[in-house]
């Protein structure tokens, strides 16, 4: 599970990081484009709490949060590449 673990740590450390970079750049993004940035944001709550329960189990998380928590991780993936378009 450390493995796992370790790279979905990374996975949100790397979502973080370009979530701020976007949010500098927002204040010019279309109305459209803060609309995504809103359910971008409530997803990465989701996720932090998904690894906060990750993080609260035993050795073995379980498979299929675990595989909940990269279905999200790429939604937000491909959320920040939507906006990246439209700014």
């Amino acid at each position: 599970m450390t493995d796992a673990k370790e790279r979905l740590k990374s996975v949100l450390q790397q979502l973080e990081t370009e979530r701020d970079e976007l949010k500098l750049k927002l204040g010019l993004a279309k109305l459209e484009a803060r609309d995504e940035w809103h359910s971008l944001e409530e997803k990465m709550d989701s996720l932090r709490g998904r690894m906060k329960v990750i993080g609260g189990e035993a050795k073995e998380a379980s498979g299929d949060v675990a595989a909940a928590v990269d279905v999200l991780a790429t939604e937000i993936k491909d959320g920040f590449s939507k906006i990246r378009k439209l700014i």
